[in-house]
């Protein structure tokens, strides 16, 4: 069987944004060409589609900055997406009026710079299931010592006798303020180096930002 003559177009406008659907969707006030001749505007409309959905996956699958590589296809730097655009949006618009056009042209912009915006915002972050694990065992550890995850003195006497297993142990269960003082107002960071301890100093600057 035959299929439909305008499943090519609406395949093509569904890999897109729903706005480029709704233009090919607008009612034509010219003359309706022939079924032939929608037929192959339709499969020009969607080898369009295609195009700019192999691009887009192209860079997910292989760019080593995907990021990157969406953004420069918003920002109409890839010619090969330009030109799959163009080709689609001028199939979805033809029978629109010029002013239509370019209104519709100027939403698209807008969108992308959107989408654009999106892609620029950092994910957020939340600690992973291998971290949250490590910081059990860590406090387990410490606990297994004689030493509570949670004490700030027991941490700060830690970096007093240069226990470098316990330090790293407080600084991977988390619970511990690490920018703590002691009753000298004594950072841990400044007890280390006090103490001439170069390599636990480092450790305990690497790992003050994320103190809390």
């Amino acid at each position: 069987m035959k299929p439909a003559r305008t499943k090519p177009t609406a395949l093509a406008l569904a890999l897109l944004l729903p706005l480029l659907t709704a233009c090919a969707n607008t009612p034509a006030p010219a003359p309706t060409p022939p079924p032939a001749a929608q037929e192959e505007e339709g499969w020009k409309a969607f080898g369009h589609a295609l195009t700019l959905a192999q691009v887009l996956m192209r860079i997910a699958a292989h760019s080593e900055n995907p990021e990157q590589g969406f953004d420069d296809v918003l920002a109409g730097r890839s010619t090969e997406a330009n030109r799959a655009v163009a080709g689609l949006l001028e199939e979805a618009t033809a029978d629109m009026p010029s002013e239509y056009r370019s209104r519709v042209a100027s939403i698209g912009q807008d969108l992308a710079s959107v989408a654009r915006k999106q892609i620029g915002k950092p994910a957020p972050t939340a600690p992973s299931s291998a971290s949250a694990d490590r910081a059990l065992q860590a406090r387990k550890d410490l606990t297994a010592m004689g030493l509570r995850y949670h004490d700030p003195n027991d941490f700060l006497a830690a970096v007093g006798r240069d226990d470098a297993l316990a330090v790293g142990l407080f600084i991977e269960g988390r619970g511990v303020n690490l920018g703590a003082k002691d009753a000298q107002g004594r950072t841990a960071l400044e007890i280390a180096r006090a103490r001439g301890n170069e390599p636990m100093a480092q450790l305990l600057a690497r790992s003050l930002p994320a103190a809390r």
